[in-house]
C-alpha cells in the first residue's frame, strides 16, 4: 500500500508500482472502439503509461496533452493514457483537444490493471479509480521508470519520464 494525498488529505493505493528492472504485468484494457487491448498489442515498442484518475480533470488533461506533443516527432514509442473514464468520454476528449498521438485506454471492464500496477485507490472520495502515475517500459516490457505522483493534484515529472523513454 502506498500513501498519496488528494488536496493534502492522505489516501492510499492497493499496492506499489512495478519496480524498475521488473517485467511489466500483462494487462487488458478497453480502447475507444470498445475493443480489448493488451500489453502485447504494443510488442516491440517503447511505452509510456500515463495513468490518470480521469481525463475530465485539468491535471490529467494537461499531462495527456504534453505527452501527446512529445509523441508527435517519435515513431518508436507509444503513449498510452489509462483512466477509469468510459471509452466514449476518452474519445470525445481526444477529439476535442486534438490528441492524436496518445492511445486512450479504459479500465472499465475490470480493475486488474489498477490492482496489478498498485494504483487502485482504496479509500477516500476517489476510491475505485486510479492514482496518478507514469510507468515507462522498454521494447521488451521491462520497467525503466516508475513514478507514483504523491499529490493527485500535481503533474508528473515529465522530464524524468521522457529521459527514461
Amino acid at each position: 500500500m502506498a500513501k498519496i494525498t488528494l488536496q493534502g488529505n492522505e489516501i492510499h493505493t492497493n499496492g506499489e508500482l512495478p519496480a524498475v528492472g521488473s517485467q511489466a504485468p500483462a494487462f487488458t484494457l478497453v480502447n475507444t472502439d470498445l475493443q480489448d487491448v493488451t500489453l502485447d498489442t504494443f510488442k516491440g515498442k517503447k511505452k509510456l503509461l500515463n495513468i490518470v484518475p480521469s481525463l475530465d480533470t485539468p491535471v490529467c488533461a494537461t499531462s495527456t496533452k504534453k505527452f501527446n506533443d512529445f509523441a508527435k516527432d517519435r515513431n518508436d514509442v507509444v503513449m498510452l493514457v489509462i483512466a477509469a473514464d468510459l471509452p466514449f468520454a476518452m474519445g470525445r476528449f481526444c477529439g476535442a483537444e486534438n490528441v492524436d498521438k496518445v492511445v486512450p485506454l479504459s479500465i472499465m471492464r475490470d480493475r486488474h490493471f489498477a490492482k496489478d500496477y498498485g494504483v487502485l485507490i482504496t479509500d477516500g472520495p476517489l476510491a475505485g479509480i486510479t492514482a496518478r502515475a507514469v510507468v515507462v517500459l522498454d521494447e521488451n516490457d521491462k520497467v525503466v521508470h516508475a513514478e507514483l505522483v504523491p499529490e493527485i493534484a500535481q503533474e508528473p515529472d515529465y522530464d524524468k519520464a521522457l529521459v527514461a523513454l
